[in-house]
């Protein structure tokens, strides 16, 4: 009878934890004047650990500048927010981090054109180093992306020195100290917009959309050498309708864009993989059906789990809604509402640490435009993800457990065990080699997240049971 009803316990939990627990809209503004996340499907949220960064671009100062926040506890709280730019206008930031190391990029006008600006922050948002201006030319550059891994940071911008918008792509291998020199992606006399960027390992993806057809359709490029050089591009849709506004995600050798495309007479987003780094593509999969329009889709992963989010006029006005897959994109669960106000909430960006989802988005309820956070401490299901890599070098037991937890690591290199609860974020973070033994027994019962990772590598991921 124990047993029963020790199994019972467990399933209700799983059952539990595995449905989407939205939690209520949190407002990260509060100003008269408009916040903006960027216009061009940049990623205006960056997570790492349980700290989550956020920019924007904001007016209360009379001309636009570009804000940031930061929580450092999975979103459950907010710092007061901190003004990055202080001269002309600055607009459309993108944010990635490694570790400590927050890179942020925008566009600015303080030099008579628009030109790509860089700030970078080593220890995890507290301070700032001065801007460092990546682009000098008499023309404007535009709507920059950026995206890092380890120290080395890859930005990716549309470019008006040639006469025409073309993508052009610049690197630093120092985390920011210096950087090398531009390279020009596109090469034809159509215009190629918004570029957005990710990085797996030594292999850089760029997805964009070009006129070069007749109409706007998207692109694809990659470097496998860390930007170095680059294969021959890609086009992604072939069909007589507008594509646009792509965003990219990578895992290993899996690739993830998603778009949006009026192909059926409305906008709807849409998404499309690579399981090969980018050499082969699958069909296209639509992922939205709104008679009335889906637009700019921003995708983020996490080992299999693949999350999405848009705003869409279905419901007369513009709502962010999110979908999820926890199988690499196979298959995709139905869509959910994420806000429900009379006003238009615009331009979302999502992001993914451990088992919580974080979504930002600019939104009109409160009269102006003002930055609204919300998150999903069950995003990422239990069960999935559980053994992405080394699945015979990780060992985690006993599972369930009472007073401990070993780890066991037979890969002979120096590895990361994190811990999380699915509210309370990340409750442990121990380096180890061989064996780690954790010691438990003032957690409650319940169900907890780990990640065991080698630098940004995540070796084995999954959920542990306390009884």
């Amino acid at each position: 009878m124990k047993k029963l009803l020790l199994l019972s316990s467990i399933c209700l939990l799983v059952t539990y934890v595995t449905q989407a627990q939205w939690q209520p809209d949190v407002r990260l503004t509060n100003e008269p004047s408009p916040s903006n996340t960027s216009l061009n499907n940049a990623w205006c949220i960056a997570a790492s650990g349980d700290t989550l960064h956020v920019v924007w671009d904001d007016q209360r100062d009379g001309t636009f500048e570009i804000f940031y926040n930061r929580s450092t506890d999975a979103g459950l709280s907010w710092e007061a927010n901190t003004q990055l730019t202080n001269s002309a206008y600055s607009y459309d930031p993108s944010v990635a981090v490694s570790g400590l190391v927050v890179h942020i990029v925008w566009q600015e006008l303080r030099d008579g054109y628009y030109e790509i600006y860089y700030k970078r922050s080593t220890d995890g948002g507290v301070s700032w180093e001065p801007d460092t201006r990546l682009t000098t030319n008499t023309s404007d550059s535009w709507n920059p992306s950026v995206s890092v891994i380890g120290s080395v940071v890859h930005v990716v911008w549309e470019d008006e020195r040639q006469g025409n918008s073309e993508i052009y792509y610049k690197s630093s291998t120092d985390g920011g100290v210096s950087w090398g020199t531009d390279t020009r992606l596109t090469n034809n006399a159509a215009d190629s917009w918004n570029p957005t960027v990710s990085v797996s390992g030594s292999a850089v993806h760029v997805a964009w959309y070009d006129f070069r057809d007749g109409n706007w359709e998207i692109y694809y490029k990659r470097s496998a050498n860390g930007g170095l050089s680059w294969d021959a591009e890609k086009r992604l849709t072939t069909n007589t309708a507008v594509s646009r506004y792509p965003s990219v995600a990578s895992s290993g050798s899996n690739v993830y864009v998603v778009w949006h495309d009026d192909r059926n007479g409305t906008y709807e987003s849409y998404y499309k993989s690579s399981a090969d780094g980018g050499l082969n593509w699958g069909a296209d999969t639509r992922l939205s059906n709104s008679s009335a329009g889906s637009f700019y889709p921003s995708i983020a992963v996490s080992g299999a789990v693949l999350q999405v989010v848009w705003f869409d006029q279905r419901d007369g006005n513009y709502e962010i809604y999110y979908k999820r897959s926890t199988d690499g994109g196979l298959s995709w669960e139905t869509d959910t509402r994420l806000t429900d106000d009379p006003a238009y909430s615009f331009y979302p960006s999502v992001a993914v640490s451990g088992p919580v989802v974080h979504v930002v988005w600019q939104d009109f309820r409160d009269g102006n435009y003002e930055i609204y956070y919300k998150r999903d401490p069950t995003g990422v299901p239990l069960g999935v993800n559980e053994s992405l890599n080394s699945e015979q070098s990780i060992q985690i037991s006993p599972n369930p457990f009472s007073t401990e937890v070993t780890v066991t690591n037979r890969i002979n290199e120096p590895c990361e065990l994190i811990l999380y609860d699915m509210n309370a974020g990340k409750l442990a973070q121990n380096s180890f080699m061989g064996k780690l033994t954790l010691s438990v027994s003032h957690l409650s019962k319940g169900i907890y997240f780990y990640e065991v990772r080698k630098g940004n590598e995540i070796l084995k991921k999954g959920r542990i049971i306390k009884m």
